[in-house]
């Protein structure tokens, strides 16, 4: 799930628009909408590949609302990585590996070890593409760094 502000524009933690009002409680300060996707729809003409095509945007809060900041700090829930596909490359880099997993939609940077992978592509919460750099040949780390901090798979990519 993604957060928007009416321009269309994804919202990040700390651009959350929202003020400090008295006892823990935040005053949203613009129009805050979310999306979701489509149906799928259960008949094999309404999606050739089983994937929504599309989103509905709708309004989750609108400016004036009061929240706690427990209730912003739940629209971030953190990435996680389930794999990383291949698991192994060139130590040239150049490889164009896809990362699954929960809530990665927010992940703005992918590293190999400490250096970052370029040509980044978000294709959904559970999905990203991203490609390799070069590297000195061994077993990485693989981290991904979205709102709520990095996370990381441990030996998630092999340069060989």
């Amino acid at each position: 799930m993604g957060v928007f502000n009416a321009a269309g524009a994804r919202l990040t933690r700390t651009a959350f628009p929202a003020a400090d009002a008295p006892d823990p409680l935040k005053r949203v300060t613009a129009d805050v909408y979310a999306t979701r996707a489509h149906d799928a729809g259960t008949r094999p003409s309404d999606s050739r590949d089983g994937v929504p095509e599309g989103s509905i945007k709708t309004l989750l809060y609108k400016t004036g609302t009061i929240l706690r900041a427990s209730q912003i700090d739940a629209l971030f829930p953190p990435a996680a990585i389930a794999a990383v596909s291949p698991q192994t490359g060139p130590a040239a880099g150049g490889t164009v590996v896809t990362i699954t997993g929960t809530n990665l939609d927010g992940v703005t940077e992918v590293k190999f070890g400490a250096t970052a992978g370029t040509a980044l592509k978000v294709l959904s919460s559970g999905k990203l593409r991203v490609t390799t750099p070069a590297a000195t040949a061994g077993a990485v780390n693989v981290v991904a760094a979205d709102d709520a901090g990095p996370v990381t798979k441990t030996g998630g990519f092999t340069f060989a």
